[in-house]
C-alpha cells in the first residue's frame, strides 16, 4: 500500500459518517412506539446520534415521498455499517422496512470529510 492509499483509509477511519433517512410511515406515533424507542438506544449503543429529525423537512429540489426524514452521525463509517447491520437492530430495520413504511423508505450512509 502507498503512502496515499494509507492516507485515505486513515482518514476514512478517523471521519464521521452520516446516514441520511427518508420515510413514509403509517403512523408517526407507531414508528415511536414500535421501532425509534428501541432502535436509538441501539443506534447510541453503537456511537451514534441523532442530529436531525422532522416530519416537515423544506424540500428545495426534487420529489419528496415522506413523511420523516432523518440525519444520523456515526463516529466513522465502521460505526454506522455496525449499527446498521448489527444483530440485535435487525428486529428492528425489519419491522421499519415490512410493518411500518407505506412504501420503500431510503437509507443512505455517507463517509464524513
Amino acid at each position: 500500500m502507498d503512502n496515499q492509499e494509507k492516507q485515505t483509509e486513515s482518514k476514512n477511519v478517523t471521519n464521521p459518517a452520516y446516514i441520511m433517512v427518508q420515510m413514509n410511515v403509517e403512523s408517526l406515533e407507531e414508528l415511536n412506539q414500535r421501532y425509534a424507542q428501541f432502535a436509538i438506544p441501539i443506534l447510541i449503543k453503537h456511537g451514534g446520534q441523532m442530529i436531525a429529525g422532522t416530519p416537515v423537512p423544506i424540500i428545495k429540489e426534487g420529489d419528496w415521498n415522506g413523511n420523516w426524514a432523518a440525519v444520523l452521525k456515526f463516529p466513522t463509517m465502521e460505526a454506522a455499517e455496525g449499527w446498521y447491520n448489527s444483530e440485535e437492530y435487525q428486529p428492528y430495520k425489519n419491522i421499519r422496512i415490512n410493518e411500518l413504511q407505506s412504501e420503500a423508505g431510503r437509507v443512505v450512509i455517507l463517509p464524513g470529510l
